[in-house]
């Protein structure tokens, strides 16, 4: 089949790779001509573990293309998948402006009949809205679809090409069918597809997204009592994950959730259910619990070392909001690294690929190091916020030599506290209890006779 993309962008460049590996030929349009002459070198624009592979063997076989020229794209295709931005606005709605503009583009192009399938996340209603823009603005006749995206940055690829379930949400048979047939030959044996009515298909995107940022936030707040009564988080986590009612998955505490899906969908949804007139008190609650959770780290830093941080420098692992992206969106690293600057800290920083978006992002006195162990050398304390697996099984002896003290403050519970005190480290996690080591009962010992 012919297909076009319009957005180049996590989805629409993984989708179109992907779609084009099956065997279709697949054109991906972006109105960002710097963005199209990136892709034409074959590179990419963004961090993806195994994208650049997909796209340069399908360059390479004349499967997939880029063009600036999105009328010629559509054009060229029977169907045409929307994958455009859809950012928050000011009150935390979803602008849905992008995506209409670009349908209206396609019914500008249409020469004949399209399927127009809507994978950006849009507020509830949007399908009907782009159909009857259609309606008005071309002749041709065209099926609007739904099929909300469930890929995970880090592991994008092969979510689409082995999804679990895909949803589409279609109005009319044939298109359904059509739909279907795309997608069938890469479900697994235990994947589904499941068909609904577009408005469904569009709620559904956001009530997954706030049901697992919801438990993130649950469990966050579980760990904040751990650590008041002395009990393990990861004790807990255990237990209730064994539950088969509950399940294991984003039951981890942590330091809160970003990127560019939960925070986003989360506020999006809390304010289509306000215009609704639908209680919107758990929504709310989970998206406060969150941004305090995103300050924990540098509490903890602020209950060791005081206020005043000057003269004292942080080691940072980790900057994108989670290991296998350098996406920086909503990331707790910016929070932390804002808050340290704030109070005068010198902050060096590693992260395996977001250095360089951060380096976009935050104030120049940031300074970043080529290996995680470049930044320890001479530091008052190391604060993790990605669990990258570079940071999981690290030489400590090496940290511990270079470090002017050896405190860790652990944002995603990378170590065991017990094998943290016998290496003789002052270590704080989350929801956990602390360990002070020698160096940490020493500072203790030295304020009592001081006190």
């Amino acid at each position: 089949m012919n297909i076009a993309v319009l957005g180049t962008g996590y989805v629409g460049l993984t989708a179109g790779a992907c779609l084009a590996e099956a065997g279709h030929r697949v054109v991906c349009c972006d109105v960002d001509e710097t963005v199209i002459a990136v892709l034409r070198r074959g590179e990419l624009h963004f961090f993806e573990p195994g994208l650049a592979e997909v796209v340069a063997s399908n360059v390479k076989s004349g499967k997939l293309r880029f063009t600036a020229d999105v009328a010629e794209g559509v054009r060229a295709s029977y169907m045409v998948f929307v994958t455009v931005g859809t950012p928050s606005r000011e009150d935390g709605s979803a602008d849905v402006e992008p995506v209409l503009a670009a349908v209206s583009g396609i019914a500008r192009a249409m020469d004949g009949e399209r399927i127009v399938v809507l994978k950006s996340t849009v507020p509830v209603g949007t399908a009907r809205r782009v159909r009857a823009l259609l309606q008005a603005e071309t002749k041709y006749r065209a099926y609007v679809c739904s099929n909300p995206e469930f890929l995970r940055e880090g592991s994008a690829v092969a979510d689409f090409m082995r999804p679990e379930r895909v949803v589409l949400g279609v109005e009319d048979e044939a298109a359904g069918r059509t739909l279907r047939g795309l997608y069938e030959p890469f479900l697994p044996p235990d994947g589904k597809i499941i068909m609904m009515d577009t408005t469904s298909a569009e709620l559904l995107k956001y009530a997954a997204n706030a049901m697992l940022a919801s438990r993130v936030s649950l469990m966050n707040s579980i760990a904040q009592l751990c650590e008041k009564v002395g009990a393990d988080v990861e004790k807990v986590r255990l237990g209730v994950g064994s539950d088969l009612r509950i399940g294991p998955l984003f039951l981890r505490a942590g330091i809160g959730y970003g990127g560019s899906c939960l925070p986003k969908d989360v506020e999006a949804l809390t304010r289509t259910m306000r215009d609704q007139e639908v209680d919107a008190l758990v929504l709310e609650a989970v998206d406060r619990v969150n941004e305090r959770q995103k300050r924990r780290l540098l509490e903890m830093v602020v209950d060791q070392f005081g206020e005043n941080l000057a003269g004292r420098t942080f080691a940072i692992w980790g900057l994108s909001f989670k290991p296998g992206t350098d996406d920086m969106r909503e990331a707790p690293s910016l929070v932390t690294i804002r808050g340290l600057l704030e109070r005068g800290a010198r902050v060096k920083a590693h992260d395996p690929a977001a250095m360089g978006r951060a380096a976009q992002i935050l104030d120049e006195a940031v300074e970043y190091g080529e290996g995680c162990y470049d930044v320890l050398e001479g530091a008052d304390a190391l604060v993790i916020h990605s669990e990258w697996q570079v940071y999981r099984d690290p030489d400590f002896a090496a940290m511990h030599a270079m470090m002017k003290q050896p405190v860790v403050f652990d944002g995603r519970n990378l170590f065991q506290p017990d094998e943290m005190e016998n290496r003789n480290f002052e270590y704080r996690s989350i929801g956990r209890r602390h360990v002070r080591g020698r160096v940490g009962a020493e500072r203790l010992a030295a304020r009592a006779v001081s006190g």
